[in-house]
């Protein structure tokens, strides 16, 4: 492994200085957001919400709908029985031989009026011929009269044939919500909640994106200048090392100084290569976030300074700042409401329901016109109530579940809000700590310098021993280590303070 980073070490130094990109935190931090998939997760899903949002407002609206049917039955629908079927075709006949005693009487008389005239002078060949004028009338209205009323019932019979086993139908309906219980509007309130909570995790996920970004960010600064330092330091113990085996060959020095101070040139050559080698990984951390190549050389801006931090005025505790700005506690408030709106919805589940419906229907056959083989509609204009009755307590047991859940909602709100209170105290004192320990971390830097010019300069006199100046070196080493540590904290406790603030932008 160390063969690894030592070679991605080489190829990152091997590369020209004009091909390398300066980045400041800001540009690391759009970058960050650009890249980060979960950014894009959470505007999609606020996408989502926004779209939610305006389904729920088409509620309130009529809604049009369209339906069409068609179906084949084995049998057709039959309004007359199969006796009638077989008996009105035969109407006529059976009228007119139900008449047959009244039509032999009535030749009778017809032969007693022609009788009577001849006894009054009438001459027989022309009563004869007039009688049988009447008969052959009378016979041809009763053959006239059978054949029109067999073809009347034959009529009735066909009329009535529905043929239904080829059905059509269809419709156009609207339907206009009048009262719902309440359900819509509270259907509304929890689109539009949605719509704010999609927002708030948003903003949470931005913040936590900027906070790893920002923490990324001051450890490649932070291990750039303990780089720097460890160099500056193996410079400082090699020449050391080097002046010592100079006095030893003069007979100033023992061997025992010589070994000492080598064993202090591996120190710091080993604590160099470890440097080296968490640099290269934090810059792949760094590049893999801002969604640049692993082994791309950047130089970020604050590399390039001497001072990483500054004492600066210790922040004054703020709570109602992040009561009032912290995303986390806004999206346990948005499920607070969403809580509360179901809970209206399912209380809707007990009131009476109105609705305003209209349209236009068309079947075929149709009844409008007697039984008709065509398509034929109408129109319908019409009112809807439900009015629940009993459903054994389902929507009582179901509202007492919801504002249990409603109940456990708040106190969650309330426990996380004395957490982000507790997280703003600690985070306030932990700046203050970091201005603290910056300021005795320069003072330290101050002594420590004076220390090993003391120390160097009693050497070359010869009145102060090898160890001496080794103990020097390593207390310079610590003040430096200490005063980059301590800038380092400084930044990343005022990060903590703004994500704890929940201003962190």
């Amino acid at each position: 492994m160390k063969r690894i980073f030592g070679m991605l070490l080489l190829v990152a130094l091997a590369l020209p200085m004009s091909a390398q990109r300066i980045l400041s935190l800001d540009s690391c931090r759009q970058m960050a957001l650009r890249n980060n998939k979960q950014l894009g997760v959470s505007k999609l899903k606020q996408d989502v919400a926004a779209n939610l949002r305006k389904s729920a407002r088409t509620k309130y609206l009529p809604h049009v709908s369209a339906i069409g049917t068609y179906e084949y039955t084995s049998r057709p629908i039959s309004l007359l029985s199969d006796a009638q079927k077989e008996s009105f075709p035969h109407l006529g006949t059976a009228m007119v031989s139900g008449m047959q005693p009244s039509m032999a009487g009535i030749e009778a008389s017809l032969t007693q009026l022609g009788t009577a005239f001849v006894k009054l002078g009438v001459p027989p060949a022309e009563v004869q011929q007039m009688m049988a004028g009447l008969q052959t009338s009378l016979q041809g209205g009763s053959a006239t009269l059978e054949a029109s009323l067999n073809a009347l019932g034959q009529q009735i019979v066909d009329a009535f044939d529905t043929d239904t086993r080829n059905m059509f139908a269809g419709s156009i309906m609207l339907t206009q919500p009048i009262f719902m219980g309440g359900s819509i509007i509270a259907m509304n309130k929890m689109a539009d909640i949605s719509e704010d909570m999609a927002e708030n995790s948003l903003n949470a996920r931005r913040q936590a994106t900027i906070y790893k970004i920002d923490q990324a960010y001051w450890q490649v600064v932070s291990l750039h200048h303990k780089k720097v330092l460890a160099e500056s330091y193996l410079d400082l113990v090699k020449k050391f090392d080097d002046d010592v085996h100079k006095m030893i060959d003069e007979g100033f020095a023992t061997k025992s100084d010589g070994l000492s101070v080598d064993v202090k040139v591996n120190e710091a050559e080993m604590m160099l290569t470890k440097v080296n080698d968490g640099l290269v990984l934090s810059r792949m951390l760094l590049n893999q976030i801002c969604g640049l190549p692993l082994g791309e050389a950047v130089t970020l801006s604050d590399e390039m300074t001497d001072n990483i931090a500054v004492v600066e005025l210790t922040p004054q505790l703020n709570v109602e700042t992040a009561v009032d700005n912290r995303p986390e506690l806004k999206m346990l408030q948005n499920g607070i409401d969403m809580s509360k709106q179901a809970t209206n919805i399912l209380k809707a589940g007990n009131l009476p329901q109105i609705a305003l419906t209209g349209g236009y229907a068309v079947s075929n056959p149709n009844l409008f016109n007697g039984f008709e083989k065509k398509f034929g509609g109408f129109w319908n204009v019409g009112v809807m109530v439900r009015v629940p009755l009993w459903n054994w307590g389902d929507v009582m047991y179901k509202v007492r579940a919801s504002k249990g859940a409603t109940s456990i909602a708040n106190l969650e709100l309330a426990e996380a809000r004395e957490l982000v209170e507790l997280q703003v105290n600690q985070s306030t004192f932990r700046v203050d700590e970091a201005n603290k320990k910056l300021t005795m971390a320069q003072s330290n830097i101050q002594r420590a310098d004076e220390n090993l010019r003391i120390a160097n300069l009693g050497f070359s006199e010869g009145v102060i021993a090898p160890s001496t100046v080794m103990e020097a070196q390593t207390a310079w080493l610590q003040a430096q280590s200490q005063k980059i540590d301590a800038e380092i904290d400084v930044k990343l406790s005022q990060v903590d303070l703004q994500k704890a603030l929940g201003t962190l932008e």
